[in-house]
């Protein structure tokens, strides 16, 4: 078990030390693990507010309302579960010691993208390799 990394309140990882240090490597886990803890928290505040809600409107429109509101908070959780999943695959690849390096080439994903998008995969070069391929296959 590795010892515990102090990490300063304030601490922002920097481009003049060592990519991926223990520092910045706590600094992305604490990150990964307060976002995920806050979509936890939001999906449980949704689900007791779903079952208080279900009640007998007899107005057709505000039951038709009612009802596209939860198709939507649906949806938004739907792809909140696939962040989360995301969120669990970028802490196994902290564990693992494959945090912050591109799944093309290998090369270190900018501190300014991760920071932005911890779940990161790709550099910024990479996925814009990937989204013009998607594009062209797309327009086919």
């Amino acid at each position: 078990m590795k010892a515990e990394v102090f990490l300063p309140e304030d601490y922002k990882p920097a481009e003049d030390e060592p990519f991926m240090n223990d520092r910045q490597t706590e600094y992305f886990r604490r990150k990964l693990q307060d976002w995920k803890q806050s979509i936890l928290d939001e999906t449980s505040t949704t689900i007791e507010g779903m079952q208080e809600g279900t009640r007998n409107i007899p107005d057709i429109a505000d039951r038709a309302s009612e009802e596209t509101d939860r198709a939507l908070e649906l949806r938004t959780r739907d792809r909140q579960r696939k962040v989360i999943s995301k969120i669990d695959a970028a802490l196994r690849r902290i564990d693992e010691g494959e945090y912050g390096y591109c799944d093309d080439t290998g090369e270190p994903i900018s501190l300014k993208r991760l920071d932005a998008r911890p779940i990161a995969t790709l550099s910024l070069e990479a996925q814009e390799r990937h989204e013009r391929r998607e594009k062209v296959h797309r327009d086919d």
